[in-house]
């Protein structure tokens, strides 16, 4: 059996109950490199087999898996956050499909509401955004064109922006070409809920001379919003006037 396993944000302990027993009871372990804190390995037997898939490529672990397969063994393919954002995992399940594997996946927390997290911020706040886009600037990976940030910026919704933080300064200029403000509230998370993480807090005019000048350049997330320094209207839901199946509403 194979087990797609989310390693969460980063902390250890914000793997799920499951992801660690499966990791204890593996037999085979693949994991995604620097992504993954290494003191999840902690979890693992001492006999098990480990492999850091970042010196891989997909051929060479569905090698590794398909061994584990045939002996009988118990795999992991431990992916940092939840593996079903930006996870690479759909190559692989396919590719275990047609080899006839059986396999299932732990969700895990991302890395964007790690990122939350850190920053002590809700997302969603009444009058301000009730939407959450996850997306990321193009790089490498091509991006539809209607699914590029100038496109999205005119949604003026709360932006999760993965794997664009070497290109900080084009996802400034794309975002504010499309609609945002030049002084909407950004903030920066580089490793979320691991023991070096950093927060930056700026605006969009601002926000890439500071991430030059701390070098930030790889694993952090980019929150782009009003929700980080909005002033909102509290939920409903808690409101003395407000009724709902749980509570009659007070005069």
């Amino acid at each position: 059996m194979i087990h797609i396993v989310g390693a969460g944000p980063g902390d250890p302990e914000l793997i799920t109950m499951k992801g660690a027993r499966y990791l204890a009871e593996a037999d085979v372990v693949i994991y995604a490199g620097s992504l993954v804190n290494p003191a999840l390995l902690d979890f693992c037997k001492e006999e098990a087999e480990i492999h850091n898939s970042a010196h891989m490529t997909l051929d060479e672990v569905i090698e590794v898996i398909a061994r584990a397969e045939t002996a009988g063994k118990m795999t992991v393919r431990l992916h940092t956050g939840d593996p079903a954002i930006y996870g690479a995992i759909q190559e692989q399940m396919d590719a275990w499909e047609k080899r006839g594997f059986s396999y299932d996946v732990v969700p895990g927390v991302s890395s964007f509401l790690g990122t939350a997290a850190a920053l002590r911020q809700e997302y969603t706040l009444p009058g301000i955004s009730q939407t959450v886009i996850i997306t990321r600037n193009e790089g490498r990976t091509p991006v539809p064109d209607r699914e590029k940030l100038r496109s999205l910026a005119a949604h003026h919704s709360t932006m999760c922006i993965f794997l664009s933080i070497t290109m900080i300064e084009e996802v400034a200029a794309e975002l504010t070409a499309g609609g945002y403000e030049p002084t909407t509230p950004v903030a920066i998370v580089q490793r979320a809920t691991w023991p070096e993480q950093k927060i930056l807090r700026g605006t969009l005019a601002t926000i890439a001379e500071q991430v030059k000048a701390e070098e930030i350049d790889r694993t952090a997330m980019i929150v782009v919003g009003d929700c980080l320094d909005a002033v909102y209207e509290p939920s409903r839901l808690y409101a003395a006037n407000f009724s709902h199946m749980f509570r009659d509403a007070k005069q």
